[in-house]
């Protein structure tokens, strides 16, 4: 009932509500990237999402498409600009995301949408866990690290999330992620976010995650 009925609509509500408290603001960072790439503010990008359906997640662009002599995207660091940077730092490239809600592709609270790429280099088990909730702003492995860890370890942290999920672990982990949003923590990808890509031995016996038992009185 919550999973399927309440948490979609609660999820929609809160959604609405922030677009039209925040439209101010968005229209402002909106202006400012158009006058500073000269392109649209907005990058899309397929994601997976919702028993495995293929969506376009919506961002604020944060870097160029500036590319070598041989047409190769440049990497990240090298076309990230200023402005860019200030609204990853703060997060505030993800506020878009909001239309993703109301669009029905993702939820407040979930794991997050990773690209077809990544999900295929994890175990298909797993992933079908992922899968059988809608995606989300924020999650448990947000709160847990968010790029400062491998995706083996994040995968771990969205299959517990899957496991326990609830209101209450939802309304938690919301104010748990305000908080790791004004610290600043785990925005930058980790040198190790690619490496145990199957994660097969760390999803299975990995004794520094919680317990679904200390899980559950953590959240």
């Amino acid at each position: 009932m919550y999973m399927r009925i309440c948490k979609p609509v609660i999820s929609s509500l809160f959604a609405g509500i922030a677009l039209v408290i925040l439209s101010p603001l968005l229209l402002t960072i909106s202006v400012l990237l158009l006058l500073f790439t000269r392109k649209s503010p907005f990058f899309l990008q397929t994601r997976v999402g919702y028993q495995g359906k293929l969506f376009k997640i919506i961002k604020f662009k944060t870097m160029t498409d500036a590319r070598d002599e041989c047409g190769r995207l440049l990497p990240d660091n090298q076309r990230l600009f200023p402005l860019g940077n200030f609204l990853r730092t703060n997060s505030l490239d993800e506020l878009p995301q909001l239309i993703n809600i109301l669009k029905g592709d993702m939820v407040i609270v979930g794991p997050r949408p990773w690209i077809p790429s990544q999900m295929k280099t994890l175990p298909p088990h797993y992933c079908r866990q992922r899968y059988s909730v809608r995606p989300g702003i924020t999650g448990m492995a947000q709160i847990h690290g968010r790029n400062g860890i491998p995706f083996c370890r994040r995968l771990c942290y969205d299959v517990l999330y899957v496991r326990r999920v609830s209101f209450l672990l939802d309304i938690s982990l919301v104010f748990r992620t305000a908080r790791k949003v004004l610290v600043r923590e785990g925005i930058q990808q980790c040198n190790e976010a690619f490496q145990n890509k199957l994660g097969k031995t760390l999803l299975q016996n990995d004794l520094s995650l919680p317990s679904t038992t200390e899980a559950t009185r953590s959240f």
